[in-house]
């Protein structure tokens, strides 16, 4: 038993290295516990296969906050963004979509779908830039708490007030339509191609068990919106050395300001007495016990499973219960023995090096979502694939690549139940891999290696309940002062001296590292 620490937090992913960097960064005495063997929880890099290391689950970058970087000085401790400059979109009949760097050029690919969709492309940028802009501020926030009241909740909405008012007629209206309508039925105000609206339309499903039109699904494509590369505005990019070098490079700064860290040590129980938490105890029976303890997992895994319903007042445990999780997406990542040839852009060329999407047009992605609403997974699904290595060559030997496939639908509740994923991995795996060789039928032939990662195996792997990537669902109803329960969302929790940390509060997920640092800001208030 341990008396050592001023705080215990449960998880070292980036969200709760990062409240552990802050925290020690304020000279307090931090421990990190990590169930698995490597750092990084879904943001990590994995030599699965010799020589090939994969980002296994989150392989792409944006929302990271600058100020995080700036603050836990990152660049010094390993981290080195490369920016993704492309979408490129295969369609069935061999033709394409491009959208790059160059403007004029993105503009030439637009307009062989529509002129009108081409004038009008910059001009939706740049108002979504500006609700970014202005939305953008409350991700540093912390909820008020409509519950209770305070003069200090009162001026925090006074000044979200403030924010909206600033806005000309124009924006205020399309902010209340993000907040409210459909992926689909916003971007039919803006453009008339399919094309165009199906490979933008699928920021707003990422992490949802919702279709392309469902209400709400325009705030989550904002979401998404909304971060930055190096100052460049709705950027996204690769971390050299995969997605663990995020993760390791904040557990370098948290070990900088003296923060311990033990991986291979999963926590069974969260310790409380009075209904004030203790400690924790180790799957293996050790106990350490601080005067604070922080969740890094989520909501489910937290309350439910580590403290204990009967731990808890029964309103805030059936919130918890409400809490959707729904896991949605899987995974597939492949060793290649070469680049993959799409039949609509031959070759190698700038099109391989930024997003490869599979989204042709909405009709498709409707169907894709009608496999999971019956309990099975897409099998024409969306997907979002790169290869990293054609821009981090370290991942794999020479000649080889790395390709990740993010997938979508792949709903946790199959209609047989979600342990008969281990049944259907090996299918759900040929289905994407099926899927993306109609675009490049050489795909197959590359193949080395291959890892399927369904939603039951996120959440055996990596402890996501229901292999919810966000921790909880982003929908309207999940967000802000109501992430993860009303009256809950300023990171503490109704066991006193238990907080919050992870993607199951304010302001969600990816990889922004936002709850991590908003919760050890409210922590260090108090101590």
């Amino acid at each position: 038993m341990s008396h050592d620490y001023d705080a215990i937090i449960i998880g070292g992913g980036h969200n709760g290295l990062t409240c552990a960097a802050y925290l020690a960064k304020a000279k307090k005495r931090v421990l990190v516990l990590e169930r698995r063997h490597v750092l990084g929880g879904a943001a990590v890099s994995e030599e699965v296969f010799p020589g090939f290391t994969y980002s296994v689950c989150s392989y792409v970058v944006s929302l990271l906050r600058p100020d995080i970087i700036r603050d836990l000085d990152l660049p010094r401790h390993g981290l080195d963004l490369i920016p993704l400059e492309s979408t490129f979109t295969p369609l069935p009949d061999g033709n394409s979509l491009y959208r790059g760097p160059d403007a004029d050029e993105t503009r030439r690919e637009i307009a062989k779908f529509s002129t009108r969709d081409a004038d009008t492309y910059p001009i939706f940028g740049q108002a979504m830039s500006q609700i970014g802009r202005i939305v953008k501020p409350v991700l540093g926030m912390t909820p008020p708490d409509l519950a209770r009241p305070s003069l200090r909740a009162i001026f925090d909405l006074l000044r979200l007030g403030r924010r909206f008012g600033e806005l000309d007629l124009d924006a205020r209206t399309l902010q209340v339509k993000m907040m409210t309508m459909s992926a689909v039925e916003f971007l039919d105000e803006w453009f008339e191609s399919d094309v165009l609206k199906a490979v933008m339309s699928i920021s707003g499903i990422i992490g949802t068990f919702q279709s392309v039109s469902s209400p709400g699904t325009a705030y989550v494509l904002l979401h998404h919106y909304m971060g930055d590369i190096d100052g460049a505005y709705r950027s996204w990019g690769f971390s050299r050395g995969g997605t663990g070098q995020i993760s390791l490079s904040i557990a370098r700064a948290a070990q900088k300001f003296g923060a311990d860290i033990k991986t291979d040590a999963g926590v069974a129980r969260i310790l409380t007495d009075g209904g004030i938490a203790r400690g924790i105890v180790l799957e293996n029976g050790d106990e350490y016990r601080a005067p604070i303890v922080v969740s890094g997992v989520d909501p489910h895994l937290t309350f439910l499973k580590l403290v204990g319903r009967e731990q808890l007042p029964g309103a805030f445990v059936g919130d918890v219960e409400r809490f959707k999780m729904r896991g949605s997406s899987g995974k597939v990542n492949l060793a290649l023995d070469g680049l993959p040839d799409f039949t609509s852009r031959p070759g190698d060329g700038p099109h391989l090096r930024g997003d490869i999407t599979i989204a042709p047009g909405l009709e498709y992605l409707e169907r894709a979502y009608d496999d999971a609403k019956y309990g099975a997974f897409s099998r024409k699904p969306f997907m979002d694939v790169v290869i990293p290595t054609l821009t981090d060559p370290t991942l794999a030997p020479p000649g080889k690549h790395v390709m990740s496939i993010f997938v979508q639908y792949a709903p946790y509740k199959l209609k047989e139940g979600p342990a008969d994923w281990k049944n259907q991995r090996d299918a759900f795996g040929d289905a994407v891999v099926d899927t993306l060789a109609e675009y490049c039928p050489n795909l197959k032939d590359l193949i080395l290696h291959r890892q399927v990662l369904t939603p039951w195996d996120l959440e055996k792997e990596f402890g996501l309940t229901e292999g919810n990537i966000f921790h909880g669902e982003l929908s309207l109803e999940q967000l802000f002062f109501q992430r993860p329960a009303a009256g809950w969302a300023r990171y503490r929790t109704p066991i006193q001296n238990l907080w919050m940390c992870a993607s199951g509060t304010h302001p969600g997920g990816g990889i922004m590292s936002a709850p991590g640092r908003n919760a050890a800001r409210e922590i260090l208030k108090g101590w």
